[in-house]
């Protein structure tokens, strides 16, 4: 009840200050300081990386600021393409004052959020940007939502399409037109020594071993993989292909990590490096590999930002929206599935049971023939003997 009545008690407020402002719908030649609030989680603000680039193309003297929970502050650091971060964690009018505070010329939202347009809203932006959805539903696309949206200027959002380019889309208002959806991350020179020492600890040389990186784990469940499949395909990779086998994940990933080497054949040898480095660390770690497996998970857009070749279990989510694209990327998933579970723009509102099955059903199997058909594109050698 509490939460409607604060929702409510904003869109009202909003609507007061629209009678003496108008609508943040303002011409601006020259935006001096813009702000783009990706609310969503880690491969999400990787997805949106390339509207800071394409920002900084346009308009490289204004400042780009991000809005985002604190993860994914410690992503983009030493990103040159950002110049600032707010924190956005039930913090609203802290929010509102601080955005007031940078006189925001131009703003955009990547989506469907009440709280976070009424932010922008209150704070005085003079041009804000926001998506309407087409081609499908979205639950966050609230009664109240599009009644505010009618402040601002809408740009749809096409679910079902690529959705860094879509974002891109956002920009238009304020001038900005690119088709460049190249992902950006950046690490410091003391997590390069960081990485390099913990290999040299294991024995192991960046230059000569081919990496496969393995993350076993994902925070949302619905997208989670038996990790005694994880560990038939690394037992597999590992005995046909001269490589080592890195187990990956952050420090909340353990139990997850443990469960796959248990199922793991002794023969097959392996680090583990879960739990081990911070976010600059771990962007570090993710950028030595020469190939990464894992489900629809922020790392797996980690490794694409570095040009790392992917195989993306996608499952129930939607293979067209997200995943890694290109000759060096693979997506495995149902093929008699009729529609994808999961849209990123519904990701909260799905039928359980057929999400569920549109990962379980997938084999080890088949993430092996994506395995097959990748290793000589990307010169994953045969063991000697090996068929």
């Amino acid at each position: 009840m509490f939460f409607k009545i604060k929702r409510l008690v904003i869109f009202l407020l909003c609507f007061l200050k629209f009678f003496v402002s108008g609508k943040a719908n303002k011409k601006i030649k020259n935006p001096k300081k813009i702000i783009v609030a990706q609310t969503a989680k880690l491969g999400d603000m990787v997805c949106t990386t390339p509207m800071f680039r394409a920002i900084k193309e346009k308009y490289p003297a204004a400042k780009v600021f991000v809005i985002g929970n604190s993860v994914n502050k410690e992503l983009l650091i030493d990103n040159p393409d950002v110049d600032g971060y707010f924190i956005y964690k039930n913090n609203f009018w802290e929010l509102v004052k601080a955005v007031k505070k940078e006189k925001i010329d131009f703003a955009c939202d990547t989506n469907p959020n009440l709280f976070m347009l009424a932010v922008l809203y209150l704070a005085g932006v003079s041009l804000i940007a926001a998506p309407v959805i087409e081609n499908g539903y979205s639950p966050v696309e609230t009664r109240l939502y599009k009644i505010l949206r009618k402040l601002v200027v809408a740009v749809p959002h096409r679910m079902g399409s690529y959705a860094p380019r879509q974002y891109l889309r956002l920009l238009e208002p304020v001038g900005v037109f690119s088709d460049r959806t190249e992902k950006h991350l950046y690490f410091s020179s003391q997590a390069e020594l960081k990485v390099k020492k913990f290999f040299d600890e294991n024995n192991i040389s960046i230059e000569r071993e081919f990496l496969v990186g393995i993350s076993p784990s994902v925070g949302n469940k619905i997208k989670e993989w038996d990790a005694g499949k994880f560990a038939q395909l690394a037992d597999y990779i590992y005995s046909k292909y001269h490589c080592v086998i890195v187990i990956t994940g952050g420090s909340g990933d353990a139990e997850k990590s443990k469960e796959m080497i248990k199922a793991l054949s002794p023969e097959t040898k392996f680090i583990d490096a879960t739990g081990l480095f911070d976010m600059d660390g771990f962007k570090a770690m993710m950028s030595k590999l020469f190939l990464f497996i894992s489900v629809d998970t922020g790392p797996i857009y980690i490794a694409e930002a570095y040009g790392v070749p992917t195989i993306d279990i996608v499952g129930p989510m939607d293979d067209n929206e997200q995943p890694p694209r290109g000759e060096r990327n693979r997506i495995v998933k149902l093929e008699d599935r009729k529609q994808p579970a999961i849209h990123i723009m519904n990701s909260s509102d799905y039928d359980y049971k057929e999400a569920r099955r549109q990962i379980d059903e997938i084999t080890a199997d088949m993430v092996i023939e994506k395995v097959e058909e990748l290793a000589p594109v990307i010169g994953l050698k045969k063991r000697d003997g090996a068929k």
